[in-house]
């Protein structure tokens, strides 16, 4: 048992308190156990929380947790959406389906990946097709596999990582290194090389509480990239699709557009050069449904603070031990970038949260 492993947050706690709150609304409830365990030797689970008539045409998806570490902004504005729910009544023609924590591994580990070292959102592309070859990754790779966490061979990592973005650029370095790679397991931005657990589970959720419905709006939560405390709403895909004007429309100028592709750039802080998204998948797995897949994107510290925190991130689950001295202090420095501890942030996201869900639910009803 990791009895030193950080004690806040914490995964149970954080699952406790949705299931409570989902309890309240009159929510049914599934659970979707992960077959490995939390630091305390505790059970993981993806819950699913539908209020409302199952079968309804209208859908109000959320999904949290994609990027483990950063579910807990996302739980928390489950929890908040769920206490609204229970003061009013939903129309008959509209159901809400929540997803909470798809990697519960990532969320009670504190890990942005899986329990495989993968990045969710480069694990859903087709495996049965050659994977994607991001050949310029391969200069990079040694970098992240570096045995120090400080001292003259991290030295050296830093000062190589420095001549490639003083070379390139950091855009441009950025770019290479978090579109994903398929070929090292143990390298960052790991695509994985099959369905990881949470892929399959999060495709059977679709099959399951998504599908059938005519039209539905869903929201992927995430933290990490952006101005501190900015909600930013983004729609993602690998091209436009039919649903992309009506959620332009439902939210104008507010409704930041991100076209991915392998020379695709964006100011947005995300990888515009990586493929196999949440986003994508969803609009994959539902094609008879018109569906505006959105993805609320909370700013938290900037790019290169946060790219070093996932290095050392990195280097901790594969030559560290998570319960040190020193383990703790990587995982603080992690907890802190992808869900800061400052109140006026975690105010000011929930409040852009709810303000985007508000609208989001009228317009389903309208549509």
């Amino acid at each position: 048992m990791n009895r030193h492993f950080i004690e806040a947050p914490g995964f149970t706690a954080q699952r406790e308190r949705f299931i409570e709150a989902a309890r309240a609304a009159g929510a049914e409830l599934t659970e979707f156990e992960h077959p490995m365990r939390g630091p305390r030797r505790e059970m993981l689970a993806t819950d699913v929380a539908v209020i409302g008539d199952p079968l309804a045409p209208k859908r109000f998806i959320v999904v949290s947790g994609t990027h483990g570490i950063e579910g807990y902004y996302g739980s928390e504005s489950q929890i908040a959406l769920l206490g609204s729910l229970q003061k009013r009544a939903l129309p008959a023609d509209v159901c809400v389906v929540m997803v909470h924590l798809i990697n519960p591994w990532g969320t009670a580990w504190l890990r942005r990946v899986n329990e495989d070292n993968v990045d969710l959102n480069r694990n859903y592309v087709a495996f049965d097709e050659p994977l994607p070859d991001n050949a310029r990754y391969e200069a990079f790779h040694s970098i992240y596999l570096c045995r120090d966490l400080d001292g003259p061979a991290r030295c050296r990592a830093d000062e190589r990582l420095a001549d490639e973005i003083e070379r390139l650029g950091l855009a441009t370095v950025m770019s290479i290194v978090e579109a994903g790679q398929y070929a090292h397991a143990d390298g960052i931005f790991f695509g994985g090389q099959q369905a990881t657990w949470s892929n399959r589970t999060l495709r059977a959720i679709a099959k399951r509480f998504m599908e059938g419905a005519r039209t539905a709006m869903c929201f992927d939560l995430h933290t990490g990239a952006g101005a501190f405390g900015h909600a930013m709403l983004m729609a993602v895909a690998q091209e436009s699709y039919p649903a992309l004007a009506k959620s332009q429309s439902v939210f104008g100028p507010w409704l930041y557009t991100v076209i991915t592709g392998p020379a695709a750039t964006t100011d947005s802080g995300i990888a515009a050069t990586a493929t196999g998204y949440t986003s994508q998948a969803l609009l994959d797995s539902l094609p008879g449904t018109d569906l505006m897949q959105l993805v609320i994107e909370c700013g938290t510290y900037d790019g290169v603070r946060g790219h070093r925190a996932l290095r050392d991130d990195h280097w901790l689950h594969l030559h560290g031990d998570p319960e040190d001295e020193t383990g703790r202090r990587v995982k603080t420095a992690l907890a802190e970038h992808f869900y800061p501890a400052d109140q006026d942030w975690r105010e000011l996201t929930q409040l852009r949260t709810r303000q985007i869900f508000e609208r989001g639910l009228l317009a389903l009803q309208t549509a």
